[in-house]
């Protein structure tokens, strides 16, 4: 079997998510086991639904939702951080317990940025991941430690946005 590696989509780019998803949509159409749990969002973008309609694909996200983490109280970031620590133990469980091809961990990044998963907890999972686990991880500004484990580091920058015009966020496209 060929080396599996891990993967970060980062940068202030648009693309990041949808990069880790079309690589889901790869393993999936090759016939692999893919897990993708998603961290700081809501769980109801539009290619949840279809991945969760996917043979061999699961789909993990936190059942509660606590905002930007800029606009939290301290007492959400202590709720948010036990349920993201949550969801990382059962998507790292769930990947090596089932034989996991690709494991999407999409905005990881961001929480290990802000401190809402314990990060010693990540980098041993990422250390130690089974030998054919390819994992993805997604976020802006990722730690150098984080980076210093990858194999691949893709940077998208953006240029420009329709959000800098005042347009919101677009089922289909951004949603």
């Amino acid at each position: 079997m060929a080396q599996s590696c891990i993967h970060i989509y980062c940068g202030d780019g648009k693309g990041k998510t949808t990069a880790a998803m079309g690589l889901a949509l790869r393993a999936a159409g090759s016939g692999r086991k893919v897990l993708v749990a998603q961290f700081l969002k809501d769980g109801s973008s539009s290619e949840l639904k279809i991945l969760r309609e996917l043979p061999g694909v699961k789909v993990l996200t936190c059942p509660r939702q606590f905002g930007f983490y800029w606009n939290m109280t301290e007492e959400q970031k202590a709720e948010a951080e036990c349920s993201y620590e949550e969801l990382f133990e059962k998507a790292a469980g769930a990947a090596v317990e089932e034989d996991i091809f690709l494991l999407v961990m999409d905005e990881l990044i961001a929480a290990y940025n802000h401190g809402l998963l314990d990060r010693e907890r990540v980098l041993a999972f990422l250390r130690e991941k089974p030998e054919g686990l390819e994992v993805v991880l997604t976020g802006r500004d990722p730690d150098p430690e984080l980076v210093k484990l990858a194999d691949y580091v893709s940077e998208i920058q953006k240029k420009k946005h329709p959000f800098d015009k005042g347009i919101p966020a677009r089922e289909g496209i951004e949603l």
